[in-house]
């Protein structure tokens, strides 16, 4: 498990820990997350526990498809016609949280669909936002920048990214194994 901690400058940003960030919090803290394998899912729960804070999953009205590579073209259609799906819900009260813990998985080298949603749905001026994000080995691609723009507002400090098993290799692998068998009575 690699961390990486994200110098952002420019555009207002500051760079302070998570921690420092959520102690110095006027308000409740809110650990807002997106996952589709449960890697960041994992994630989110740890930081709500130690903090502790409350606990949003952010979905999608329509679920993604469960085949993976389904899921991999819809989001790409989605990504290149610049769509934000409707979501499932969204945040009540979020004026009453200062610090947003925002995670989601990195889906082809940028925020999935459904987090810019999520960020244009919500006021998060004045708001301290703190991105951790999981991903199957390529980096992090422009999903900061996809953060910066459709959070103009809050104040982006330092995140967490660690890379996750990548969903995509264990299909392939398990696919190859089944196609080895030749017949199984």
């Amino acid at each position: 498990m690699t961390s990486l901690l994200l110098s952002l400058t420019a555009g207002g940003t500051a760079s302070v820990s998570p921690t420092e960030a959520a102690r110095r919090a006027d308000g409740k803290s809110l650990v807002a997350y997106f996952s589709r394998s449960g890697n960041t899912r994992v994630i989110a729960g740890q930081i709500s526990r130690t903090l502790p804070a409350n606990l949003f999953e952010i979905e999608p009205e329509r679920p993604y498809p469960d085949d993976y590579f389904e899921m991999v073209e819809q989001a790409r259609q989605e990504r290149n016609n610049g769509y934000e799906p409707p979501l499932k819900t969204t945040v009540v009260g979020v004026a009453s949280y200062q610090t947003l813990f925002l995670g989601f998985p990195i889906w082809g080298e940028t925020a999935p669909p459904v987090i810019r949603s999520f960020l244009t749905a919500l006021d998060l001026s004045g708001k301290t936002l703190i991105p951790f994000i999981t991903h199957g080995g390529y980096g992090l691609g422009n999903s900061l920048a996809v953060v910066r723009q459709h959070a103009p507002r809050a104040r982006i400090v330092d995140g967490f990214s660690m890379q996750a098993p990548q969903e995509r290799q264990t299909v392939t692998r398990v696919m190859e194994w089944l196609g080895s068998l030749k017949s199984v009575d």
